[in-house]
């Protein structure tokens, strides 16, 4: 199983980012390079426990459809979330939140394993975990740039 470890350092309270990294629009907003949208179970606002979402999206030039459920959640602490059907073997995202005096150290751990036996291995190692840590490290800028500009009264969305 191939692992993804990403830290991001967020100067907001770690209430605010849990909630940020949960909140199905946002997520959206994030990836609009690759139209994903939630078509299915909760489609909007703050996932909770239990639920599940199913995305569309374009990767790789091919749509393809991945649902996922949470199967734990500490608020505001941790949430952590399973593919139920997807293109992957199997995938697991924990969302960690630790508060460090003004700052929210948000650490993702992303574990997973495609198809394909040893050909699946290669390009895991050669393409695709490269291609999620961006798809991943996008997803937390505009965490972060949301969180940090809430208190302003500005909050940028990449485009």
């Amino acid at each position: 199983m191939s692992e993804i470890h990403l830290e991001t350092i967020i100067k907001a309270d770690s209430h605010k980012v849990f909630d940020l990294a949960r909140d199905i629009d946002l997520h959206q907003k994030s990836t609009f390079k690759t139209g994903e949208t939630a078509i299915a179970g909760r489609t909007e606002g703050l996932i909770e426990l239990n639920e599940t979402v199913t995305w569309r999206a374009k990767h790789l030039g091919v749509y393809q459809t991945h649902t996922s459920k949470i199967i734990s959640m500490k608020k505001p602490y941790e949430f952590t979330d399973i593919m139920l059907r997807g293109t992957f073997k199997a995938l697991k995202h924990q969302h960690v939140f630790k508060q460090d005096g003004e700052n929210t150290i948000m650490t993702d751990i992303f574990e997973f394993e495609s198809p394909f036996g040893f050909i699946g291995k290669l390009f895991n190692y050669f393409f695709l975990k490269n291609y999620l840590t961006k798809f991943l490290s996008t997803r937390n800028e505009l965490i972060k740039q949301t969180a940090e500009n809430a208190n302003s009264g500005v909050v940028r969305y990449m485009q």
